[in-house]
């Protein structure tokens, strides 16, 4: 209904709070009204026009459950609702309650009801804010504009909040009790009347309880208190069936995340177990340790044998090193050629192979 998310939830909220609490006391209002911080709801930065659209949305969904067909105590808490919001609105001037002329009567009948009951916390609020000229009286419920809806859109309403419809409540009244009584009492004149003895009727005469209206009265008092308990057992019972459906939903969510993360899990596995081989352009950077074939220098970095070849070296190691070189290329699989060894020739060192050259 109001156009400010989550709105109706704080309200419905702190109304359900009010109901539990089963009093009609203004001062256990005031302390949940002071624990939710509801004097801070039209507190932020807005514009004038912003915040004049916000609060009459407010004081339009506080003031439905300010009317039938909502039980006495939600009424009663709505009233409170109405006169906290009034008080902390920023507006100025103050944006009033918006009441059609239909419902008048019904609140008027809500302000007997109060006194009656002697609810003077209540009583004593609207009248102050009746002084404060907070209600604004008009035709119609909402406000009606050219080219709209014809069909107003019917407010939902929470069932836990509504009066429970007895019909027995409604059929016995007070006004028909008491003229229950009335009729009773002038039969009971009518069949001493008639009777022998005036001070007493005839016993052929009483078809009637004397004690039919009280007995009465008993019955629909204790129907409305069944009707009362056979309400909150309903309700507690929706609760235990509401508990079991979050459970299996937590724990579905839970399964899903559980199988979701064990899925990655052995995807990472998989990617880690993997052996990772090295491309032909740098196989060559490869170092094969052999410790029958090669020596100590085989396990040496480039850089430093890069380092030690600068050092100026004799012929014999120079042959060495060479002959080393051809056999780590052949175990690296590189193309070696090799010159046929002749009994003949003999070896020359490599300064003066140069020199001949």
């Amino acid at each position: 209904m109001s156009g400010v998310p989550g709105l109706q939830e704080d309200c419905e909220a702190l109304l359900g709070a009010f109901q539990e609490a089963d009093t009609v006391r203004f001062e256990r209002f005031a302390e949940l009204w002071r624990e939710r911080r509801f004097h801070t709801i039209f507190h932020g930065r807005m514009r004038a026009l912003e915040r004049n659209k916000i609060t009459k949305k407010t004081l339009e969904l506080a003031q439905q459950y300010f009317l039938p067909p909502y039980a006495f105590q939600i009424r009663v808490g709505a009233l409170y609702l109405l006169y906290g919001l009034y008080n902390t609105q920023l507006c100025q001037p103050k944006i009033q309650i918006r009441i059609a002329l239909k419902d008048w009567p019904e609140v008027q009948s809500f302000q007997q009801d109060l006194i009656d009951s002697q609810h003077y916390d209540a009583a004593y609020i609207f009248r102050t804010l009746r002084r404060a000229r907070a209600f604004h009286f008009t035709a119609m419920p909402k406000l009606l504009n050219y080219r709209t809806k014809k069909k107003i859109q019917e407010n939902e309403c929470k069932e836990e909040f509504k009066d429970p419809s007895n019909r027995v409540s409604s059929l016995i009244t007070n006004d028909v009790l008491e003229e229950l009584m009335n009729i009773h009492e002038h039969y009971q004149k009518m069949k001493c009347a008639i009777s022998a003895d005036k001070s007493q009727p005839d016993k052929a005469l009483s078809l009637i309880k004397d004690e039919f209206v009280v007995s009465l009265k008993d019955i629909a008092l204790e129907h409305q208190e069944w009707q009362q308990k056979r309400l909150k057992l309903l309700l507690k019972a929706k609760e235990t069936d509401e508990m079991p459906n979050r459970v299996e939903e937590e724990t579905s969510l839970r399964s899903e995340g559980s199988e979701r993360a064990d899925a990655l899990a052995r995807i990472k596995q998989k990617s880690y177990s993997a052996v990772v081989e090295a491309s032909k352009s740098r196989r060559h950077r490869q170092v094969i340790l052999e410790s029958s074939e090669s020596g100590s220098d085989y396990g040496k970095s480039p850089r430093r044998s890069k380092k030690s070849s600068r050092r100026p070296q004799p012929a014999e190691k120079r042959g060495q090193i060479q002959a080393e070189k051809e056999t780590v290329t052949c175990h690296i699989g590189m193309p070696v050629i090799t010159e046929e060894d002749s009994s003949d020739t003999e070896e020359v060192p490599l300064s003066k192979r140069r020199r001949r050259r």
